[in-house]
């Protein structure tokens, strides 16, 4: 809840007048509880949840070839109801496990410092406070990531995430209670680091969302914006994750790939892609239609 009463009030204390975001934030939140603001983030959440695939669902469902060239693993298609299914046991885990979580952990986001009061962060500070955020929790969540790719973790708990593998939009947040709960550390350890106002806590929690929505979308489209973020792995980076499946030691890599570069554990992909591009190359260049000329030596990718 806001210290001040009125604008007025608040214009005095901050010594100038308030923004028009400022006053919007005022005329909302001056009289709601601080834990009432942070409950938003359920709502927020569940509506990310449901309606930020709906447009991929549709893409899959309908499969329109100006569409279908951009699916990463275009032999694999889901039924209406195994993609409603997915929806069901994820919106089963939200309201059982992610939404008490949120109602639970205030007092941590009280007890680190976020923020409602006035003056809002600038745009500049919110961007910084972000990118901490995201470098924070990748680097985290990659090492979390590969220990849930050894046998005990893969086993007891993240198999069931790899359920999928083609994934889709839905299938993002699809997993193991457990895992739902571990991975829900890194993403409070940024905030923890860099406390910033609940604004743009809020941001950051939907954007990690839709980031992971992105990623498991199963379609490589060469419009998307992310593409010009440096070392972000994307859709066709994260699908090569889940095609590996199993206990698979490669693209570990929640959001940007620099920690797979770094400890080698992106070589499998690189490898793939390599060789891929070379059987891309033999075709533009005629290869036969039997495809004997699409065999590439393995040492002649090695000595690239």
């Amino acid at each position: 809840m806001l210290q001040y009463t009125t604008l007025d009030e608040a214009a005095a204390a901050l010594g100038r007048n308030l923004t028009a975001a400022e006053t919007l934030w005022f005329n909302y939140s001056a009289k709601k509880s601080d834990y009432y603001l942070y409950c938003h983030n359920i709502l927020f959440l569940f509506l990310i949840f449901s309606v930020v695939p709906l447009p991929l669902v549709f893409t899959s469902l309908w499969r329109s070839g100006e569409f279908d060239k951009y699916k990463i693993q275009p032999k694999v298609k889901l039924s209406p109801s195994e993609t409603f299914k997915c929806y069901k046991d994820v919106m089963f885990m939200f309201f059982f496990v992610v939404g008490p979580l949120q109602l639970v952990s205030y007092p941590s986001v009280k007890m680190i410092g976020i923020r409602t009061n006035l003056p809002l962060p600038s745009g500049w500070e919110v961007f910084l406070q972000l990118l901490v955020y995201f470098m924070v929790e990748d680097f985290t969540n990659y090492w979390i990531h590969r220990f849930l790719h050894g046998k005990w973790g893969y086993e007891k708990i993240h198999k069931v995430h790899h359920e999928y593998t083609a994934p889709i939009g839905f299938a993002a947040p699809y997993a193991h209670w457990a895992e739902v709960l571990i991975l829900g550390i890194p993403s409070f350890l940024g905030p923890a680091m860099v406390p910033g106002h609940m604004i743009t806590f809020w941001l950051w929690i939907a954007l990690r969302q839709i980031e992971a929505i992105e990623t498991h979308s199963g379609y490589d489209f060469p419009w998307t914006p992310t593409k010009y973020i440096p070392f972000y792995g994307g859709a066709d980076y994260h699908d090569y994750h889940h095609y590996v499946g199993g206990q698979s030691q490669s693209n570990f890599a929640s959001v940007f790939t620099y920690c797979d570069f770094i400890y080698g554990t992106d070589k499998g992909y690189r490898f793939q892609k390599k060789l891929l591009w070379k059987l891309k190359k033999g075709v533009e260049n005629g290869a036969d239609q039997n495809g004997g000329s699409y065999y590439v030596p393995t040492q002649d990718l090695k000595s690239d």
